[in-house]
Protein backbone atom coordinates (compact mmCIF):
# COMPACT_ATOMS: atom_id res chain seq x y z
CA UNK A 1 0.00 0.00 0.00
CA UNK A 2 3.10 2.31 0.71
CA UNK A 3 4.40 1.81 -2.45
CA UNK A 4 1.03 2.15 -4.18
CA UNK A 5 1.09 5.87 -2.64
CA UNK A 6 4.91 6.50 -3.26
CA UNK A 7 4.11 5.67 -7.03
CA UNK A 8 0.91 7.54 -7.59
CA UNK A 9 3.11 10.86 -6.11
CA UNK A 10 5.56 10.13 -8.73
CA UNK A 11 3.70 9.63 -11.59
CA UNK A 12 1.22 12.57 -10.45
CA UNK A 13 4.44 14.85 -9.90
CA UNK A 14 6.12 13.34 -13.75
CA UNK A 15 2.81 14.58 -15.26
CA UNK A 16 2.53 17.85 -13.49
CA UNK A 17 6.24 18.75 -14.67
CA UNK A 18 6.51 17.39 -17.52
CA UNK A 19 2.60 18.02 -19.00
CA UNK A 20 0.97 15.67 -20.99
CA UNK A 21 2.85 12.64 -22.61
CA UNK A 22 2.06 10.83 -25.48
CA UNK A 23 2.79 6.92 -25.91
CA UNK A 24 2.58 5.11 -28.94
CA UNK A 25 -0.81 3.04 -28.73
CA UNK A 26 0.01 0.67 -30.61
CA UNK A 27 1.59 -1.38 -27.91
CA UNK A 28 -0.21 -2.59 -25.39
CA UNK A 29 2.17 -2.51 -22.50
CA UNK A 30 2.82 1.18 -23.33
CA UNK A 31 3.11 1.10 -19.20
CA UNK A 32 6.31 -0.91 -19.88
CA UNK A 33 7.56 2.45 -21.85
CA UNK A 34 6.35 5.29 -19.93
CA UNK A 35 7.13 3.86 -16.61
CA UNK A 36 10.77 4.11 -16.73
CA UNK A 37 11.05 7.68 -18.16
CA UNK A 38 8.86 8.85 -15.22
CA UNK A 39 10.79 7.08 -12.93
CA UNK A 40 13.81 8.49 -14.08
CA UNK A 41 12.44 11.67 -14.04
CA UNK A 42 11.23 11.27 -10.43
CA UNK A 43 14.83 9.45 -9.26
CA UNK A 44 13.40 6.30 -8.42
CA UNK A 45 14.79 3.55 -10.03
CA UNK A 46 13.19 0.33 -11.19
CA UNK A 47 14.99 -3.06 -10.69
CA UNK A 48 11.96 -5.24 -9.47
CA UNK A 49 9.39 -6.35 -12.01
CA UNK A 50 6.98 -5.65 -8.74
CA UNK A 51 7.65 -2.16 -8.86
CA UNK A 52 6.53 -2.19 -12.66
CA UNK A 53 3.38 -3.96 -11.75
CA UNK A 54 2.88 -1.01 -8.83
CA UNK A 55 3.36 1.62 -11.79
CA UNK A 56 0.90 -0.04 -13.46
CA UNK A 57 -2.06 -0.73 -11.13
CA UNK A 58 -1.25 3.12 -10.12
CA UNK A 59 -2.10 4.55 -13.49
CA UNK A 60 -5.40 2.08 -13.53
CA UNK A 61 -5.96 3.75 -10.19
CA UNK A 62 -5.27 7.29 -11.23
CA UNK A 63 -7.44 6.76 -14.13
CA UNK A 64 -10.37 5.15 -12.29
CA UNK A 65 -10.48 8.10 -9.88
CA UNK A 66 -10.46 10.58 -12.43
CA UNK A 67 -7.01 12.05 -11.95
CA UNK A 68 -5.73 11.61 -15.18
CA UNK A 69 -7.31 11.43 -18.66
CA UNK A 70 -6.10 8.98 -21.22
CA UNK A 71 -6.88 10.28 -25.08
CA UNK A 72 -6.30 9.00 -28.30
CA UNK A 73 -5.31 10.87 -31.38
CA UNK A 74 -4.11 9.08 -34.12
CA UNK A 75 -2.15 6.63 -33.47
CA UNK A 76 -0.65 8.58 -30.16
CA UNK A 77 -1.96 7.84 -26.56
CA UNK A 78 -1.85 11.17 -24.20
CA UNK A 79 -1.73 10.88 -20.69
CA UNK A 80 -2.36 13.87 -18.89
CA UNK A 81 -3.89 15.43 -15.35
CA UNK A 82 -7.65 16.81 -15.21
CA UNK A 83 -8.02 19.32 -13.19
CA UNK A 84 -8.62 17.18 -9.91
CA UNK A 85 -5.25 15.86 -10.67
CA UNK A 86 -3.34 19.18 -11.41
CA UNK A 87 -4.76 19.87 -7.61
CA UNK A 88 -3.44 16.81 -6.04
CA UNK A 89 -0.23 17.27 -7.71
CA UNK A 90 0.33 20.52 -6.62
CA UNK A 91 -0.65 18.89 -2.94
CA UNK A 92 2.54 17.12 -3.24
CA UNK A 93 4.50 20.07 -4.60
CA UNK A 94 5.21 21.94 -1.19
CA UNK A 95 8.65 21.66 -1.27
CA UNK A 96 8.68 23.92 -4.35
CA UNK A 97 6.18 26.90 -3.08
CA UNK A 98 7.47 30.50 -3.60
CA UNK A 99 5.20 33.73 -2.77
CA UNK A 100 6.31 35.96 -5.59
CA UNK A 101 7.39 39.79 -5.07
CA UNK A 102 5.81 42.46 -7.19
CA UNK A 103 8.03 45.25 -8.70
CA UNK A 104 5.48 47.57 -6.72
CA UNK A 105 3.69 46.83 -3.10
CA UNK A 106 0.06 47.74 -2.88
CA UNK A 107 0.18 48.56 0.38
CA UNK A 108 -1.93 45.72 2.06
CA UNK A 109 -0.56 43.36 4.44
CA UNK A 110 -2.11 39.79 4.43
CA UNK A 111 -1.97 38.12 7.35
CA UNK A 112 -2.30 34.46 7.66
CA UNK A 113 -4.22 33.07 11.06
CA UNK A 114 -4.60 29.65 12.43
CA UNK A 115 -5.72 27.48 14.85
CA UNK A 116 -4.88 24.36 14.83
CA UNK A 117 -5.84 21.47 17.62
CA UNK A 118 -3.29 20.82 20.22
CA UNK A 119 -3.50 16.73 18.68
CA UNK A 120 -1.88 17.85 15.54
CA UNK A 121 1.19 19.87 17.07
CA UNK A 122 3.19 18.44 14.68
CA UNK A 123 1.21 19.36 11.81
CA UNK A 124 0.92 23.00 13.11
CA UNK A 125 5.09 22.92 13.83
CA UNK A 126 5.26 21.79 10.14
CA UNK A 127 3.16 24.50 9.16
CA UNK A 128 5.06 27.29 11.08
CA UNK A 129 8.34 26.12 9.55
CA UNK A 130 6.82 26.02 6.38
CA UNK A 131 5.10 29.66 6.46
CA UNK A 132 8.90 30.95 8.11
CA UNK A 133 10.56 29.08 4.74
CA UNK A 134 8.34 30.87 2.89
CA UNK A 135 9.58 34.55 4.09
CA UNK A 136 6.44 35.24 6.37
CA UNK A 137 7.06 37.64 9.43
CA UNK A 138 5.77 35.87 12.55
CA UNK A 139 3.70 38.37 14.48
CA UNK A 140 2.61 36.06 16.55
CA UNK A 141 2.60 32.25 17.44
CA UNK A 142 -0.34 31.62 14.49
CA UNK A 143 -0.11 35.03 12.91
CA UNK A 144 2.10 35.45 10.04
CA UNK A 145 2.32 38.69 7.90
CA UNK A 146 2.93 39.00 4.44
CA UNK A 147 2.95 42.14 1.93
CA UNK A 148 2.52 39.52 -1.35
CA UNK A 149 -0.60 37.83 -2.55
CA UNK A 150 -0.35 34.51 -1.91
CA UNK A 151 -4.01 32.80 -2.29
CA UNK A 152 -2.47 29.79 -4.34
CA UNK A 153 0.41 29.32 -2.09
CA UNK A 154 -2.44 29.07 0.99
CA UNK A 155 -5.04 26.91 -0.75
CA UNK A 156 -1.67 24.02 -1.92
CA UNK A 157 -0.41 24.05 1.77
CA UNK A 158 -4.33 24.14 3.15
CA UNK A 159 -4.50 20.85 0.90
CA UNK A 160 -1.66 19.65 2.24
CA UNK A 161 -1.74 20.31 5.70
CA UNK A 162 -5.91 19.43 5.22
CA UNK A 163 -6.60 22.25 7.17
CA UNK A 164 -10.49 23.69 6.57
CA UNK A 165 -11.56 27.68 6.22
CA UNK A 166 -11.93 27.59 10.12
CA UNK A 167 -8.66 26.21 10.71
CA UNK A 168 -6.49 28.14 8.26
CA UNK A 169 -7.66 32.17 7.29
CA UNK A 170 -6.01 34.99 5.32
CA UNK A 171 -6.85 38.98 6.08
CA UNK A 172 -6.28 41.74 3.49
CA UNK A 173 -6.19 44.67 5.77
CA UNK A 174 -4.49 48.26 4.39
CA UNK A 175 -3.26 49.00 8.04
CA UNK A 176 -1.39 47.44 11.09
CA UNK A 177 -1.08 49.39 13.89
CA UNK A 178 3.33 49.53 14.78
CA UNK A 179 3.78 48.09 11.40
CA UNK A 180 7.53 49.77 11.28
CA UNK A 181 9.47 45.96 12.22
CA UNK A 182 7.52 44.46 9.64
CA UNK A 183 7.96 47.56 7.02
CA UNK A 184 11.56 46.97 7.57
CA UNK A 185 11.77 43.19 7.75
CA UNK A 186 10.29 42.89 3.96
CA UNK A 187 11.95 46.35 2.89
CA UNK A 188 8.50 47.78 2.08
Amino acid sequence: MKDRRETTKIILKGLLWTGAVAIASTNPLFLHKLAPKLVRYAGYKINKRRRLKTFQRSFYYLGQRGLINFEKKGKQLYVSLTKEGKRKAGKYNIDNLEIKKPKKWDEKWRILIFDIEDRHKIKREALRGKLKQLGFYKLQKSVWVCPYSFQREVEILRDFFSLNYREMRVITSSEVEYDEEMRSFFSV
